[in-house]
């Protein structure tokens, strides 16, 4: 990815990495993180983790209302589907053409600046890859704001928060078992820096946009949250079976996948971020963190049923449409029988 010295970084990342992580008395609260599968071995599983943590999500107003405004009729076997706000395509202006093969391509629109909360603290300066993070969420920050602008909504920018090890979250106790997640509750993602040297010698997914392609993963939550997909996706999940509910969720975690491939096709866009390689390096992580390889990893074979995050295929299929199509409504993985 190309970014240089001149980059905006976003104000919106906490450094937390040198607190000592504690539990909540009690236990963990009744929200429920979307976490990247793969964190480390040791430690809880990741399904043991989800159940622990739990699946209500604890919503303001009316839910009911949410249901109703973004419920459409689903296909057979799927009782209606959220659904996405159309998204305008971005019109480079007059005399400028879009990217393509070999043509040049410069940022047709004059970016909103960030307006941080000054009490958000700081990560330590001359760290190289707290700074990565920093740009890469700065860069979702002016991407997502601009879409939002176009379906007449309002952005809220999530918080990102550097860890190590555990930590305390709106959503109960975060551990880097985990992987990298987004806790609804607070509106941040938790990130342990050390999940991308897991993915890279792990899971054989190396390369700054992979690294790139996670946060873009969990910041596709937030905007499931800002359009109220996931609340009415968790409402949904309280009525179902577990293997229903895991189908549901599927859903959910490739439509993130989708809207990280949204986020990449319009980074570039705007910003002639992505380089050679760099797409093949969000489809090789997508691939190696897909269900049906961690299964296969971890207890050497495959139970489709179980799947929270898709299938290797599903995932990279998703990611690799958003990013062809660099529009949200190509994302729908709800009113289709099969994603």
């Amino acid at each position: 990815m190309r970014y240089d010295d001149k980059d905006r970084e976003s104000e919106n990342v906490e450094d937390r990495r040198q607190e000592q992580g504690s539990s909540f008395p009690g236990g963990p609260r009744g929200g429920m993180p979307f976490p990247m599968p793969g964190g480390r071995k040791g430690g809880m599983s990741l399904m043991t983790i989800l159940l622990v943590v739990g699946f209500i999500l604890l919503t303001g107003g009316d839910l009911g209302t949410v249901i109703r405004t973004i419920f459409g009729g689903g296909p057979p076997g799927l009782p209606g589907g959220p659904s996405i706000p159309q998204q305008p395509r971005f019109d480079p202006g007059p005399g400028r053409q879009t990217q393509g093969p070999g043509m040049p391509r410069r940022n047709p629109f004059e970016l909103p600046g960030s307006t941080p909360d000054a009490t958000t603290p700081r990560p330590a300066s001359g760290d190289d890859m707290a700074r990565f993070v920093r740009r890469v969420l700065a860069d979702t920050e002016d991407v997502w704001d601009r879409v939002f602008q176009s379906v007449r909504r309002e952005y809220r920018k999530p918080k990102l928060v550097l860890f190590t090890g555990s930590i305390r979250t709106g959503c109960g106790t975060g551990l880097a078992q985990m992987g990298p997640f987004y806790c609804p509750l607070d509106q941040k993602i938790y990130i342990d820096l050390s999940f991308y040297e897991e993915l890279k010698r792990r899971f054989q997914a190396p390369g700054d946009f992979a690294q790139a392609y996670v946060i873009a993963h969990e910041v596709g939550h937030h905007v499931q949250m800002l359009l109220g997909i996931a609340q009415a996706v968790q409402e949904r999940k309280a009525r179902m079976s577990q293997t229903e509910a895991n189908a549901l969720q599927v859903r959910m975690e490739l439509q993130a996948d989708c809207f990280a491939g949204v986020w990449a096709h319009l980074t570039d866009q705007l910003k002639r971020r992505l380089e050679p390689g760099d797409i093949e390096e969000g489809l090789n992580a997508a691939s190696a963190i897909g269900d049906d390889m961690i299964q296969r990893r971890t207890q050497g074979h495959v139970v489709p049923e179980a799947f929270t995050h898709g299938s290797s295929a599903q995932r990279v299929r998703w990611f690799k449409l958003g990013f062809d199509q660099g529009r949200m409504q190509a994302c729908d993985t709800f009113n289709i029988a099969d994603p």
